[in-house]
């Protein structure tokens, strides 16, 4: 049997044999495909590519395309209109997109009420300093149920759209690579980022820093000494949303810090999302819910089981509708809107019509669902 001591002697030894072959293979020269042999490939330029999507506030990267505020419009109304608001107020969903901006600090370059503390609030055209930013984000990262789905040519035109209701461009506008960053000169807060700092966007953009030319600011002088208590930082849901995409627990690696908290009121070992809500409207204990189907096309990503979201919460379309399978699957196929409120519900048609029955039917109160 090896002593403590000799297996930690062994350990340390271990160690420092790996870290002089690890540093003797760290230089070693030649490409990579030299020196890992055997291992892996190169990546092609199509694949680097497919992942290079980002566009700079010098636009490089931006794509070559163009589209109009009425292709955005269009566009808006079908994919983005139901979070964001049909003329982007938000509603009670998002931060509005639009609103606090005037023809003056389209001239200025300044959103003057960021700094009027009786404005109720900011929106991102008061926030937002380039237009690279508004094409960048929509293009990775909306819809929200379906992010990287748009094309080019709908990028730009809800881009375009997104600017014309903010003042910045005019109802007959197209949107293109060519004339972009003319529309960056008539951005309303242009004029309100700093890159002094020489943190982002990098020297290439920075004209001087406090340190220096293209030196980032790090040499701060704050106190840092007779601190206070180290703060606790920690996320919590609202009871109503804890379980609005299933038990947390059962969704989360093995590795890692963050196991995830049980959110299903149950032991979360069922390994199922929600099992313990997957029950809806006044035939709860009749049907269990199709979550696959829910979670395959998005439903949840805007009802809750019980509560509202986006949309109202299944439990109160069941209690609603009943029987009545056919209405509800011409709701989905179709969208509506008035019935719930202001919020628009956008047709569905990437929904299969067996899906779309199957959910239907849930809904309806019918004694089985598809799994």
């Amino acid at each position: 049997m090896f002593s403590l001591h000799k297996k930690r002697l062994l350990a340390h030894a271990f160690l420092a044999l790996a870290a002089v072959h690890g540093t003797a293979f760290a230089q070693t020269p030649g490409k990579p495909a030299e020196r890992f042999q055997g291992i892996g490939r190169e990546a092609t330029a199509k694949e680097v590519q497919a992942w290079d999507i980002d566009v700079r506030p010098d636009f490089k990267g931006l794509p070559p395309g163009s589209g109009s505020v009425q292709k955005g419009m269009d566009v808006w109304e079908a994919k983005c209109a139901s979070c964001h608001g049909v003329f982007g107020e938000s509603n009670e969903v998002f931060s509005p997109l639009v609103g606090g901006t005037t023809a003056d600090d389209i001239k200025t370059g300044h959103a003057a009420r960021l700094k009027d503390p009786a404005f109720p609030g900011r929106t991102t055209m008061m926030k937002v300093a380039t237009v690279s930013t508004l094409w960048d984000y929509i293009n990775r990262a909306m819809p929200w149920n379906a992010p990287k789905t748009l094309t080019t040519e709908e990028v730009y035109a809800v881009t375009a759209y997104l600017l014309n209701l903010g003042g910045v461009v005019p109802d007959d506008y197209t949107l293109s690579d060519k004339n972009i960053a003319q529309v960056q000169q008539k951005m309303p807060n242009r004029n309100g980022m700093t890159t002094q700092h020489a943190m982002w966007p990098g020297k290439e953009f920075t004209s001087g820093a406090k340190q220096g030319a293209g030196q980032p600011d790090v040499r701060a002088s704050a106190c840092m000494h007779n601190c206070g208590p180290e703060p606790q930082v920690r996320s919590a849901l609202p009871a109503h949303a804890s379980n609005n995409h299933g038990n947390l627990a059962a969704q989360n690696r093995l590795v890692g810090a963050q196991r995830g908290v049980e959110t299903d009121g149950g032991n979360g070992k069922s390994g199922k999302p929600g099992q313990a809500e997957m029950k809806a409207g006044a035939d709860a204990g009749k049907a269990a819910a199709p979550t696959a189907l829910l979670e395959k096309n998005a439903c949840i990503a805007c009802h809750g089981m019980d509560q509202k979201i986006v949309g109202p919460g299944f439990a109160e379309i069941a209690k609603k509708y009943p029987g009545k399978k056919d209405y509800l699957l011409g709701k989905i196929k179709a969208g509506g809107t008035g019935v719930w409120g202001s919020m628009p519900m956008p047709p569905q048609p990437g929904i299969s019509d067996d899906d779309a029955q199957a959910i239907a039917g849930w809904l309806a109160g019918e004694s089985a669902a598809k799994p």
